[in-house]
């Protein structure tokens, strides 16, 4: 589906690792006028721009965060947290295993956390509250 700018909503950034399981199915936000950009994370061996220079074309488009980078890389880590200090206001929500919640729980306490594969419901919540700041 083609969306044009009068209906495009607010866009959502996409932080998964280069994989075709990303845990769900974009399309459901894509389909409800939510443009996705997709990040795979930094290389490795290289530092993530939002980290080294400041600043990131697609994090500062966004208007909400599917993040699902692996919080055992202290990089991905120190990733999540730039997003939650640049925009506290900024919907993010968090997909990790359960263990990973748990372990990192300090640092996950200013974002909702999946530890299941986002429903249809769940991205239904989640972009409505992007919406919701997008207004």
């Amino acid at each position: 589906m083609k969306v044009t700018t009068e209906t495009a909503k607010g866009p959502i950034l996409l932080d998964a690792p280069l994989c075709d399981d990303t845990g769900f199915d974009i399309s459901f936000l894509e389909r409800n006028q939510h443009p996705v950009i997709v990040c795979h994370g930094p290389e490795p061996e290289k530092l993530c721009p939002l980290l080294a220079e400041g600043a990131c074309a697609k994090y500062e488009a966004a208007r909400g965060v599917i993040f699902e980078l692996d919080l055992d890389r202290p990089q991905h880590r120190a990733i999540l947290t730039r997003y939650r200090d640049l925009d506290p206001t900024l919907p993010i929500r968090v997909l990790v295993r359960a263990d990973q919640a748990e372990r990192f729980r300090e640092l996950l306490t200013e974002v909702e956390v999946w530890t299941h594969a986002p429903t249809a419901a769940d991205l239904d919540g989640f972009a409505a509250e992007v919406e919701a700041v997008d207004r």
